[in-house]
């Protein structure tokens, strides 16, 4: 699996990263990377993080299963998201707090997680890892359900399972 990270929209999410973004782009940058390194290295899966702007440094290393594309005018990291999820299909999870990449993704059928949730896993010690079957996190958004009021939506059922997949280095 790949997950492509909307690299700003998580750095400005969490309190320790919006800090260090905040001294210098590159920092929270740097900051997101090492944590996105840091899970790379406690799973099988692929990250693909997107920025806006121009690669000032190399990222951290994360066993070669972590890239950052910048975008290039006149495209915007979201543009670049989009058309990423586009080509990778189901076999991608989006991670973004941005509705209208959420929506994209969700056309192309790709799991979508929300950068907070994303952010709670990543930073989770390994020894808190469960199951996430029972939670009631809001990962796919409020929209009305059809159907079982008890099963959770095609939407849901992905972003969970993605989560799952995810091991807090």
């Amino acid at each position: 699996m790949i997950w492509l990270i909307d690299g700003y929209n998580v750095i400005r999410r969490d309190p320790e990263l919006a800090g260090l973004d905040r001294r210098s782009l590159e920092d929270g940058r740097r900051g997101l990377l090492r944590l996105v390194a840091r899970v790379a290295r406690g799973g099988p899966d692929d990250f693909v993080v997107v920025f806006d702007g121009a690669r000032i440094s190399a990222p951290p290393s994360g066993d070669g299963r972590v890239r950052v594309v910048f975008s290039r005018p006149p495209d915007r990291a979201d543009d670049v998201l989009i058309r990423l999820a586009r080509q990778r299909g189901a076999g991608a999870t989006v991670v973004t707090s941005d509705r209208e990449i959420q929506n994209a993704a969700r056309r192309a059928r790709v799991a979508v997680v929300a950068a907070d949730v994303f952010l709670e896993r990543a930073v989770q010690p390994a020894t808190e890892e469960g199951d996430d079957r029972d939670t009631d996190d809001d990962t796919a958004g409020a929209r009305p359900k059809r159907g079982n009021p008890r099963r959770r939506s095609r939407e849901e059922r992905a972003a969970q399972r993605a989560l799952r997949r995810l091991r807090p280095g």
